[in-house]
C-alpha cells in the first residue's frame, strides 16, 4: 500500500483525539523508525516535553518526510527543502491550540504555536515537528526572558568531551554570580545549561548578561573557550554563542527530536552525568525508559516555576569589563539590523582586506 494511503491512527491524548497521518511512513531509516512512533516517543516523554514548552511561543522545525541522509533544510536563501522552520501557526490548527503573538528584530509580527497541552504536541508532531524551539519567554510576557540559556558549542576540532570539560567550570561561574544552572545535552555535540531567571530584564539585558558570563569564562580557560562571533577567530575551542539569547533565536528544547540518522534526542542530564555521558546514548528508543527511571530533570524550568534568580550580578560583571577593559557589546547574527552599541558587524578578513586597498 502506497504511503499516502495509509489508514490514518487516532490517539486518545488527554481527552483530545489526535489523527496521525500516514503512521508508517519511515522517519528514521536506520533505527527503523516510523512518523507513529515519533509520536509516541513524545507521549512516552509528555510531562517533560510539556513541561519545556508550556506557555511558550514555539517555532516547529517540521520534516514531514522524516530525515534522510540527502535531506536538507530550507533557508532565507534557498527556501526549497525538505524541512523547514514554522514560526507561524499552521493554518488548520486544531481549536485547542493556543498561540502567543511575538514581535521579530525586523518589528514584523506573528503568531506562534504556546503549547498548554500534551495533544498540542502530539498535534504538531503529526505534520513532521522533530525539533521544537521554545522561545525563553512565556505568552503572559513576551517582551522579558524568564530563562537565561547558554550554549556550549563544540567548534572543528573539539568535541562533547571539551564541552563537558567545560562545563563544571560554567556551573561554578554561575554560583559566583547567584545563578544556578540545568545542563542538558543539544542532542548533537554540544552542552546547553538552562537558567531560571526572574521576567525582569530585556532580551539585550539578558544577552549582554550572557556575553558578559562568556567572557570570564573565556579568560578563565583562554585555550578551551571563545566568544569571537566570526568563526576564522574561534579556532578549536567551545563557542559560547551569546546570540542565542537574541530575540528570535531559539534552543532545542529538552526532549526535542534531532533530525539524525541515529534520531538522537536532547537530553537533561544532572551536573555528575555530565562528563561520563555522550550525546549518542539518548535517542527516540533509549531515552522513554530513562524518562520513566529519572523523571523530569527539567522540572524547575517550567514556567511559572521556581526558583528565579536575578542577573544583576552578571550584569555588573557586564559594566566592569566594559569599564575597565573596554569589553562592550558584540555583533549580532547577520539577518539582524544594526543595534544601538553593537561594533561593526564586518568580518575581520574582509576588514583586514578593505583596510589595505
Amino acid at each position: 500500500m502506497a504511503a499516502h494511503d495509509e489508514p490514518a491512527v487516532e490517539l486518545e491524548v488527554g481527552g483530545r483525539t489526535v489523527r496521525v497521518s500516514s503512521p508508517d511512513r519511515v522517519y528514521f531509516a536506520d533505527r527503523g523508525l516510523t512518523k507513529l512512533d515519533v509520536v509516541r516517543y513524545f507521549l512516552a516523554v509528555g510531562d517533560g516535553i510539556l513541561a519545556a514548552l508550556l506557555h511558550r511561543p514555539t517555532t516547529l522545525e517540521r520534516w514531514p518526510r522524516g530525515f534522510f541522509p540527502e535531506a536538507k533544510r530550507a533557508t532565507r536563501m534557498d527556501p526549497k527543502g525538505d524541512a523547514f522552520y514554522q514560526k507561524r501557526v499552521p493554518a488548520g490548527a486544531p481549536e485547542y491550540v493556543e498561540t502567543a503573538r511575538i514581535a521579530f528584530p525586523s518589528g514584523r509580527v506573528a503568531d506562534e504555536v504556546a503549547p498548554t497541552e500534551l495533544a498540542v504536541v502530539a498535534w504538531a508532531a503529526n505534520l513532521g515537528t522533530l525539533t521544537f524551539h521554545p522561545w525563553p519567554v512565556t505568552r503572559d510576557d513576551v517582551e522579558h526572558p524568564d530563562q537565561l540559556r547558554i550554549d556550549l558549542d563544540p567548534q572543528p576540532g573539539t568535541s562533547y568531551a571539551d564541552a563537558a570539560f567545560v562545563a563544571p567550570h560554567l556551573r561554578e561561574l554561575l554560583a559566583e554570580h547567584g545563578l544556578t544552572g540545568w545542563p542538558k545535552t543539544s542532542g548533537g555535540r554540544g552542552l546547553h545549561v538552562f537558567v531560571p531567571i526572574e521576567p525582569r530584564w530585556t532580551f539585550t539585558e539578558a544577552r549582554r548578561a550572557t556575553i558578559a558570563l562568556g567572557r570570564e569564562l573565556e579568560r578563565r580557560l583562554p585555550e578551551r573557550v571563545t566568544t569571537k562571533w566570526w568563526k576564522e577567530e574561534r579556532g578549536a575551542a567551545i563557542f559560547v554563542d551569546y546570540n542565542q539569547m537574541a530575540r528570535d533565536r531559539t534552543i532545542a528544547s529538552a526532549y526535542s527530536v534531532r533530525a539524525n540518522a541515529r534520531a538522537t534526542v536532547s537530553a537533561p542530564l544532572t551536573w555528575d552525568e555530565v562528563p561520563d555521558v555522550q550525546p549518542d546514548d539518548f535517542d527516540v528508543l533509549t531515552m522513554p525508559a530513562r524518562f520513566a527511571a529519572v523523571g523530569d530533570l527539567f522540572a524547575p524550568l517550567v514556567a511559572g516555576g521556581a526558583p528565579r534568580y536575578s542577573l544583576e550580578s552578571a550584569l555588573e560583571l557586564a559594566a566592569r569589563q566594559e569599564r575597565d577593559e573596554g569589553a562592550g557589546d558584540l555583533p549580532y547574527p547577520p539577518e539582524y539590523p544594526k543595534m544601538p552599541g553593537e561594533p561593526k558587524r564586518v568580518q575581520p578578513s574582509r576588514a583586514r582586506k578593505d583596510a589595505g586597498a
